[in-house]
């Protein structure tokens, strides 16, 4: 049995939002990220695993600046002192944008460091191949198809991922038939897989990356699959064999995050079996969002105290307040009102959405006065865009009532 501790995508310099450290220099946001990393390599130390793997996307930027690397650098290489096997697995982030050139977790490989490897090509780690580990690694890094597109040359990229997934299907076939029956296999993959439920980092244009069949990861050759890419902590065989996890990123990346909790993950794998516990990153940055609508009521400032909650309740959270109005109250939004409520806030973000109101114009020559109701309904439908098929329902029931009350009218 191997006692691994599995995370992804740490993405350290994820800088977007908030202030700088008057001490370090660094953006507060980067030091988010890196008290979560560095929760993770201490439960990696203390508990003791034989195995750390790191599904991908070390960084936001394949170009990250060199203070970013050094810290990455400083964790890394805890783990390296500490003797315990690490596998750092390359992620789209990560990746150099053409062929020759280093992507950005290359000096790893490059200076050798000790009990680290990193993987940045598909590799099949065959038992004891990595510090004599008892166990076989099916490693997939992030896959290009623009890179595949260019090897073939006159392929589009829709065909060229077509056949990135199918080369990539039928290479860990062939994998899983050399593997040694008697020791257990891990699929580790930096990708997307069908079903998975994703998270705030869908800024992925869907169709762009390599997407692995569920049946493909769901082999009963495997014993654990280790997924990176897909920021929402996940498991997609769950009670079943093998389990297939994305521990999800390490700390909340965007308002697409919000309510999601944050993971790494420690497993127990031997062969036919693996057992492993979702272990909560704690101090997690809070996102919060709140959605106000205004009316046409004389009291504007009310109206946002009674959609909000008290301004302790926001302390040191990046908040988001959307308002929605009529056009005619912009003037009388009180903003600076609401970045008072909001100056505890790590950061504060505000969105105006005013509606602005149909106006329904007479055609020339006409009077409203010298047109029949149906006439006025007519434009009524058009102003509103009001669908076809509904505009002759309703016309239908219009009628009806205007007849009626003709017919009565008369008697």
């Amino acid at each position: 049995m191997i006692k691994l501790l599995h995370f992804a995508d740490a993405h350290i310099d994820m800088a977007n939002y908030g202030r700088h450290d008057p001490v370090s220099g660094m953006p507060l946001r980067v030091l988010d990220f890196l008290r979560a990393l560095d929760v993770i390599v201490d439960a990696a130390i203390s508990e003791k695993v034989d195995l750390v793997l790191f599904a991908g996307d070390a960084y936001k930027d394949r170009n990250p600046a060199p203070t970013f690397q050094r810290e990455w650098g400083k964790r890394i290489m805890r783990l390296s002192q500490a003797g315990i096997r690490t596998l750092l697995l390359l992620g789209n982030h990560d990746s150099a944008p053409a062929l020759g050139r280093a992507h950005a977790i290359q000096e790893f490989d490059t200076l050798q460091v000790p009990h680290v490897r990193v993987v940045d090509k598909p590799t099949f780690i065959k038992t004891g191949e990595f510090e004599g580990l008892d166990a076989q690694i099916l490693a997939i890094p992030w896959l290009s198809r623009s890179r595949l597109s260019a090897e073939l040359g006159g392929m589009d990229r829709d065909e060229a991922l077509q056949k990135l997934e199918e080369r990539v299907g039928e290479l860990i076939g062939v994998w899983l038939e050399q593997v040694d029956p008697k020791v257990p296999v891990i699929l580790c993959a930096h990708a997307s897989i069908q079903g998975a439920t994703y998270g705030g980092e869908r800024t992925i244009m869907l169709g762009s990356d390599l997407v692995l069949a569920g049946s493909l990861v769901k082999d009963s050759r495997l014993d654990y699959v280790a997924m990176g890419h897909i920021h929402k902590a996940q498991d997609l065989n769950e009670g079943a064999k093998p389990p297939v996890v994305y521990p999800g990123s390490i700390e909340r990346v965007d308002f697409g995050e919000l309510m999601d909790e944050k993971y790494f993950v420690i497993a127990q794998v031997e062969k036919g079996n693996a057992s492993y516990e979702w272990h909560r990153i704690p101090g997690i940055r809070q996102f919060l969002e709140y959605h106000v609508r205004l009316d046409h009521s004389d009291e504007i400032t009310p109206q946002m105290e009674k959609g909000l909650p008290s301004s302790e309740k926001i302390q040191d959270a990046i908040v988001k307040v959307v308002l929605e109005y009529p056009e005619v109250l912009e003037a009388r939004i009180d903003e600076a009102w609401l970045r008072h409520w909001a100056q505890g806030s790590f950061e504060f973000h505000l969105r105006k959405n005013p509606q602005f109101e149909s106006r329904v114009r007479i055609p020339a020559g006409e009077t409203v006065s010298s047109m029949g109701p149906m006439e006025l309904l007519d434009i009524y439908w058009k102003a509103s865009h009001t669908p076809a098929d509904q505009q002759a329902h309703l016309n239908d029931l219009a009628q009806q009532i205007i007849s009626g009350e003709e017919e009565s009218t008369d008697q």
